[in-house]
């Protein structure tokens, strides 16, 4: 839901180019959600973690995604934004397999709860998208 901001400020632009590509409609119903209580922060969400972060060389959208997918399980309080995170994943070439041995993996430093909350997770993902 681009604005007029896109025309005069490139890390909002960049952040809604790089949202639609990772997060697509999920990231946008995120933003949408936003609309009503904290419009700002929503252009915060835009401009930081999109246009600034993701958009960085150095590591690819895939590698940025296997990150935030264990940070978001590991923090283990996080199920909304993790299932977006997992969505995207798989937007940007992640595997389910590869999801799977991501969230298996914080049973060793995140703890057993939190890598049976994160499979959960997965599978509502899965379970929703086409294989």
């Amino acid at each position: 839901m681009p604005n007029a901001d896109s025309d005069t400020n490139p890390r909002y632009a960049a952040g809604w180019a790089a949202l639609a590509r990772i997060d697509g409609e999920a990231g946008t119903r995120v933003v949408e959600q936003l609309s009503d209580i904290a419009p700002d922060f929503g252009r915060l969400l835009i401009e930081f973690p999109f246009g600034d972060i993701y958009t960085r060389p150095g590591l690819d959208l895939r590698l940025r995604e296997v990150a935030t997918i264990a940070a978001l399980a590991a923090m283990g309080n996080a199920a909304p934004q993790l299932k977006v995170h997992i969505e995207a994943g798989l937007n940007v070439g992640l595997s389910r397999e590869e999801i799977i041995e991501i969230l298996m993996q914080m049973a060793v430093y995140a703890g057993f709860p939190a890598a049976l909350n994160g499979l959960f997770a997965a599978r509502e993902v899965f379970a929703a998208r086409p294989a």
